[in-house]
């Protein structure tokens, strides 16, 4: 049985009307709970002296003090309180545990995480630490694994993750998102996947294939996938025009070619806000469902046939 971690029991006191969904996480563990193919734990808050292998040691120290500045708050999009502390060291340790998980049996979840917008040094677009960047380098400096690839296929560009390690040769960063969204200053991933807006499911299988030869070929150890649901047509934000179905053959796709190559693969949560918060929950919860189906073979076949048909 899989084992996948979660925090949504870490409350962040938000004001009525927020546009941020926090409902969703709760509901996809739900969702998943209902299947009985998978185990959930909590997830451990992630140590300081871990998150500052990535985070500027100020930056955290005045975050977890409540000490940011107004304008830095601001930005990141939430207000500071101490249940956001929690939460946001526990996303973090879900995504490292989630890396121990994929390690040991080749596919580990975290239903939270995907925090692509957080800098070195700052935090933005509700992302205060980058779980996925913290979680590679400190698998990186225990010597569990040399070479890593983030594959992000959030409608929105991993700016922070693009910015981490734009210098890091170890280090492969693969960004498909929308051209003309958030952020608007976009950084330089490793590859840069650039969507015009309305892209359906054809067009965008077909760019993700491309993308994903170059990820392998680079020869990561690990992958970190980054699953946001933002794509689909019904997502407030997104301006993509993806179906379920797409996605279900994008999630097929990405861990499809992990498990043929012998990589593990962490899958985080990422963003998605269509309205009813519903179609979110039922997206994310897909993509957990098509990580079980890949990796114990009932979508092996069909992960295959779906590669071969968008080249």
């Amino acid at each position: 049985m899989t084992r996948l971690y979660y925090c949504d029991h870490y409350a962040i006191p938000l004001p009525e009307g927020h546009k941020f969904p926090m409902a969703k996480y709760r509901m996809v563990r739900d969702r998943l709970a209902a299947d009985g193919r998978f185990e959930f734990e909590c997830a451990p808050l992630a140590p300081v002296d871990v998150v500052t292998l990535v985070h500027d040691e100020e930056y955290v120290r005045r975050f977890i003090d409540g000490a940011l500045a107004p304008e830095v708050i601001r930005r990141i999009g939430f207000p500071w309180s101490e249940g956001l502390v929690r939460r946001t060291l526990a996303s973090v340790g879900g995504t490292m545990g989630a890396c121990g998980e994929a390690l040991a049996t080749g596919w580990g979840g975290n239903l939270a995480g995907g925090t692509h917008h957080a800098f070195r040094g700052e935090g933005s677009g509700f992302c205060v630490l980058n779980d996925m960047a913290v979680a590679i380098e400190w698998l990186r400096a225990a010597g569990r694994i040399r070479r890593a690839a983030v594959v992000d296929c959030d409608v929105h560009q991993g700016d922070g993750t693009a910015a981490i390690f734009e210098n890091e040769p170890e280090v492969f960063t693969l960004s498909l998102h929308g051209e003309r969204n958030f952020p608007f200053r976009k950084q330089r991933s490793r590859l840069d996947v650039a969507l015009a807006d309305g892209t359906g499911d054809n067009e965008y299988l077909k760019a993700l294939g491309r993308a994903l030869e170059e990820v392998f070929a680079f020869g990561p150890e690990m992958v970190v996938f980054q699953a946001g649901v933002d794509g689909l047509a019904s997502d407030t934000l997104g301006r993509l025009s993806l179906t379920m179905e797409g996605l279900a053959a994008r999630d097929r796709m990405v861990l499809g070619a992990a498990r043929a190559a012998g990589v593990p693969v962490v899958v985080v949560l990422g963003g998605g806000y269509a309205k009813p918060v519903e179609h979110t929950a039922d997206a994310h919860a897909q993509t957990f469902r098509t990580a079980a189906a890949v990796y114990s073979g009932e979508a092996s076949s069909i992960a295959l046939k779906t590669s071969l048909s968008v080249r």
